[in-house]
């Protein structure tokens, strides 16, 4: 993306927030846009143009050191060209005055001759400002070093996993909406039989001088916005962007013990580098659906084992189920009450670190009905066990 993009886009705008916009904030913002223009949920012929404009924001935004040197790039170039602090404008005397030199002092001569000796004179005020622009400033045979290794965006998907997979961890296949060179054009921006040309307002290199309050200072070409190539005939499938919006599916590794809304990071699953560059990182969204039996407390399983009253009362084994499908016996003591946990070790939740514990609550089971036999039994248990009134604490 050119210096020029930089300057006249506003992300903030896009995303329909202010420059103070915090980290959440912008996510929240992008996840709500990027639903609403997906080309697959909106069919409108434009919502496909405003999801690659909500996505190209979002990969500045998101992105701490590139958000650093957006801002930065607004605020010196933003409001009409660079200026020194005390600088005036055209004509103006605030700044650097000129004494015995005729005509106004190009500042990439300046910097050129002071920061560099004979044989290795530096870039000027251009690789100043380079590592601003990534490199986008510097001319000549800097221009080469735009052509380095870039590494790619980052990426996000969201993906929902069942309760056992996300307990004892799982493959699973997402799909992501990414950008590809155009097939049509081979990511050039030209159509098909034509080329680009190389821009002969700023020789390829990008950038070119302005004079300013007897200055020439470097900015982006404003004919071939900072690319330094002019494509006269456009892409009519990209729009001359040499991009496309594509949608591919990637095979990755849910974790074991991976949490409800937890975000866990691929690396090297974003968007592919640029000449040799490393490609991005994926960052996944992970919903977890919730168990007809099993739940979870901290990295534990949990699970309510109901119980017959004679079990608690007398004792006695039952079967526990297990998150693989098996089952445990657990010990039940003679006066079990209910709403009692036992912890069954190694039979949690599968983390690297070993499985966890799973915890059984016993839950005493009252039946809803009785024959005649059963409730003349229970009458003359009731008579004969001559319990204390269990509300006594109450009155």
């Amino acid at each position: 993306m050119s210096t020029k993009d930089w300057i006249e886009k506003d992300y903030y705008k896009t995303l329909g927030l202010k420059k103070d916009a915090t980290p959440d904030q912008i996510k929240k913002a992008f996840r709500k846009l990027a639903r609403e223009n997906h080309p697959d949920q909106n069919k409108d012929p434009k919502a496909e143009e405003r999801f690659k404009e909500i996505t190209e924001a979002h990969d500045i935004l998101a992105d701490p050191a590139k958000r650093k040197e957006y801002d930065e790039a607004r605020s010196l170039f933003g409001s009409g060209g660079f200026r020194f602090p005390g600088a005036g404008g055209a004509g103006g005397t605030g700044g650097f005055r000129t004494s015995n030199m005729g005509g106004g002092i190009n500042l990439d001569d300046l910097f050129g001759g002071a920061m560099g000796g004979a044989g290795q004179q530096s870039g000027g005020i251009g690789d100043l400002f380079g590592t601003l622009f990534g490199n986008a400033g510097r001319t000549g045979a800097s221009t080469a070093s735009n052509r380095g290794p870039r590494r790619g965006s980052d990426l996000e998907g969201e993906v929902t996993v069942p309760f056992v997979d996300a307990a004892v961890g799982a493959q699973v296949e997402v799909r992501i909406n990414d950008e590809a060179p155009c097939a049509a054009c081979r990511g050039t921006g030209a159509k098909a039989g034509t080329q680009q040309r190389v821009c002969p307002t700023c020789q390829g290199s990008g950038m070119r001088s302005r004079g300013s309050g007897g200055f020439a200072l470097s900015e982006p070409c404003p004919d071939c916005r900072g690319r330094g190539l002019i494509v006269d005939t456009p892409c009519p499938v990209c729009n001359g962007s040499g991009k496309a919006l594509t949608a591919r599916t990637v095979k990755i590794r849910v974790p074991a013990g991976v949490t409800d809304g937890q975000r866990i990071r691929i690396k090297g699953k974003g968007t592919p580098g640029a000449n040799g560059g490393a490609a991005g990182d994926l960052y996944v969204l992970v919903h977890v659906t919730p168990h007809a039996l099993f739940g979870r407390k901290g990295d534990d399983l949990t699970v309510t084992l109901p119980i017959t009253y004679a079990e608690a009362v007398l004792g006695g084994q039952v079967d526990v189920p297990t998150l693989d499908g098996g089952s445990v016996k657990l010990v039940i003591p003679p006066g079990t009450p209910s709403g009692r946990t036992f912890r069954v070790r190694g039979k949690g939740i599968g983390l690297p670190a070993g499985r966890t514990d799973l915890m059984a609550t016993v839950e005493i089971s009252v039946p809803k009905r009785l024959d005649a036999d059963a409730q003349e039994a229970l009458r003359v248990y009731a008579s004969l066990a001559r319990e204390a009134d269990p509300r006594s604490d109450l009155s």
